[in-house]
């Protein structure tokens, strides 16, 4: 998505305390590390109110890129789960910020797969709301 503001903005609302938080199925950030962030940073989500992840980074370049996998669940849903967050310079005032998701769902988590699509979907339209994206 393109946002109208800042890389280093948009960058600072991703690592802040209780990040995504605008996102209605996100309970926000609970990050596990101390300061300064790095590979192998850890945080907490909450996700619809009942699935708590557990999450390690294993890339972390400051100001411009993070990824994650999920080290562990409170629910079986995944076989395996991760994220990239890129935030790409586009100008002194605009930049591009491109959220990937991938993982597997276990055989328990499989049946849920079309309400975990529409988390995601919602996750995505929240995220370009709060920014103004396009």
């Amino acid at each position: 998505m393109e946002i109208a503001r800042p890389a280093p903005d948009v960058w600072s609302e991703l690592v802040a305390d209780g990040s995504l938080g605008w996102c209605r199925a996100l309970g926000g950030a609970l990050w596990t590390s101390a300061r300064p962030f790095g590979a192998g940073t850890t945080r907490t989500m909450r996700v619809a109110g009942a699935l708590v992840i557990n999450e390690r980074y294993f890339r972390w370049e400051d100001g411009r890129r993070k990824s994650f996998y999920v080290v562990e669940a409170n629910l079986p849903l995944f076989a395996y789960f991760g994220e990239d967050y890129l935030v790409e310079e586009m100008g002194p005032s605009a930049c591009r910020f491109t959220w990937t998701m991938a993982g597997r769902s276990s055989a328990l988590g499989a049946p849920g797969a079309p309400i975990l699509r529409g988390l995601v979907q919602s996750m995505f339209a929240d995220t370009r709301k709060h920014f103004e994206a396009r």
